[in-house]
């Protein structure tokens, strides 16, 4: 018995004595970033002004709008450029989803106003489909007289109302 605590007592002591080893590769020395902190630096802020990159497109395409003659909820052909753009990049970033926006001036009755702006989103719609958008990536709303984008009551400011808004949002 005597013989077995002397030995555990050496074994003790000789595992208090040994030293642990640290691989210095690994180590960071003061003031330096490890590799793996450094790698994950680049990444995330590679992946941050990519973020940035598609929030400034998406800002852009934002400020677009298909504008509508009085009553009418035909695209004019000089609208087709802006619905094109829009097609391509929808198309390009499959985790994007549209709302289309439909609206329309002051005049006329409120239901009448919201099936016109119906009229007008689904327009838009229809284009975006011929353009090979996913119409699980497209929503229509209708605003009507709503939300309109200038308030006084003469031409200049209803033409401005007739319109349809595209908005992004990255899912």
């Amino acid at each position: 018995m005597k013989r077995m605590t002397v030995v555990l007592a050496s074994l003790m002591v000789a595992a208090c004595a040994s030293s642990q080893k640290t691989n210095t590769a690994q180590t960071p020395q003061p003031g330096e970033k490890s590799a793996t902190v450094a790698a994950n630096t680049t990444v995330n802020s590679a992946a941050q002004m990519e973020l940035d990159r598609l929030n400034a497109e998406i800002s852009q395409l934002q400020k677009q709008s298909d504008y509508f003659d009085y009553k009418k909820y035909a695209i004019k052909p000089q609208y087709q450029s802006v619905i094109k753009k829009e097609a391509e990049f929808i198309k390009a970033h499959k985790n994007d989803f549209i709302t289309l926006e439909g609206n329309a001036d002051e005049r006329g009755s409120d239901g009448y106003n919201l099936v016109l702006g119906e009229k007008r989103a689904e327009a838009v719609q229809k284009s975006l489909l011929k353009y090979g958008v996913s119409a699980a990536q497209i929503k229509l709303v209708s605003l009507g007289k709503g939300k309109p984008r200038l308030t006084c009551h003469e031409e200049k400011c209803w033409k401005e109302n007739r319109r349809v808004d595209f908005v992004h949002k990255l899912g």
